[in-house]
């Protein structure tokens, strides 16, 4: 891990909100393999959790853990209110699971596998039947329904797993690497669900290596690496922990650019850690480190107003996921070519 990324176990701005799923010190090992090594969680109800990390971090054996799927080693665990030690069955009964690999049965309908799911919930045979077509038509099934499920796309086998997940009304659903294999639009339409899931107040632990995805659903993100929370923060928190981040100004006025290079240039800006801009004189435009902060950027704006001048163009820009998630798990800062591999 380079040496300027000061990690922080977690980023927290004021009374924690009721979690739906509470951890403290998980472990687990496999012989002589420490998987999880004394893990902390804290994820309020109604929000979108992500968990991401390499392959190998521990991700799966999280989820597992917490959905009753396998036994931890040490430490303790609340999901949805019921110990995970003494009361595994209060938890079964709050929780749904969707794995890495599809629970579908390809060789009957989409629709005998919903009723499946709601014999397998002990429903009445009525509701059940009711609860299946509501829930066919919420994901856009209907018109399969009667279909072998193994004659679905990809995308469809999704959705149709995710639908018998909520079969059983749970408040908290682990989602565990849910679009993997997906083509973007599925994806998208996924993103899609899992809002409306939430936006319904059901919590969403998400673990994925599609780093966009956590950006774009997540409340909060962990990144985990070699068993350990390595950070956690929202995507915005968590971008600030990597170097590279930077204010840009630009100018189509020779005197206004150089004004402000004499306002910005050399010693650090008064009140802030950002050292001075730098220059390059042929395109007219200043570069000045910043995290992206309000702060750094008023910093940058009061010093143009003192030196009575305004840029033509002001950009932010600032790490993204990529770059965090390569710095905090021992990889160097990502080329568009690392990036792609990670996805």
């Amino acid at each position: 891990m380079p040496s300027s990324v000061m990690p922080t176990p977690r980023m927290t701005g004021g009374p924690q909100a009721p979690a739906a799923v509470s951890a403290v010190g998980l472990r687990k090992s496999y012989g002589d393999k420490t998987v999880l090594d004394g893990i902390d969680l804290h994820i309020p109800a109604g929000s979108v959790f992500a968990l991401l990390g390499p392959n190998g971090a521990g991700k799966t054996t999280t989820v597992q853990i917490l959905s009753t799927l396998i036994r931890a080693d040490g430490g303790q665990a609340r999901v949805a209110g019921h110990d995970l030690t003494t009361d595994p069955n209060g938890v079964r009964a709050a929780i749904g699971v969707t794995g890495q690999f599809s629970a579908v049965d390809g060789l009957i309908t989409g629709e005998e596998n919903m009723l499946l799911m709601a014999d397998l919930h002990h429903l009445p045979r009525t509701e059940g039947r009711r609860v299946a077509a509501e829930l066919l038509e919420r994901f856009d099934l209907v018109e399969a329904a009667r279909k072998p499920a193994q004659s679905y796309s990809g995308g469809m086998k999704r959705r149709l797993d995710i639908a018998m997940t909520l079969v059983g009304n749970p408040r908290i659903i682990f989602l565990d690497e849910p679009t993997t294999g997906l083509d973007p639009r599925s994806r998208h339409a996924m993103w899609r669900i899992i809002r409306e899931l939430v936006a319904g107040g059901v919590t969403v632990f998400l673990t994925t290596q599609y780093l966009e995805e956590a950006d774009e659903l997540a409340d909060r993100i962990a990144v985990l690496n070699d068993g350990r929370i390595v950070a956690e923060g929202t995507a915005e928190e968590l971008k600030r922990l990597v170097p590279g981040g930077h204010v840009r100004l630009r100018f189509t006025d020779p005197d206004a650019y150089h004004s402000a290079a004499a306002a910005l240039s050399g010693t650090a800006l008064p009140g802030t850690a950002l050292p001075g801009a730098a220059r390059d004189d042929e395109a007219l435009a200043l570069q000045i480190p910043s995290d992206g902060s309000q702060r750094d950027l008023r910093a940058v704006l009061d010093r143009l107003d003192a030196a009575g001048v305004q840029a033509d163009e002001l950009t932010v820009h600032t790490p993204d996921l990529d770059d965090v998630f390569f710095a905090l798990t021992g990889g160097t800062t990502p080329t568009d070519q690392t990036k792609e591999a990670v996805r």
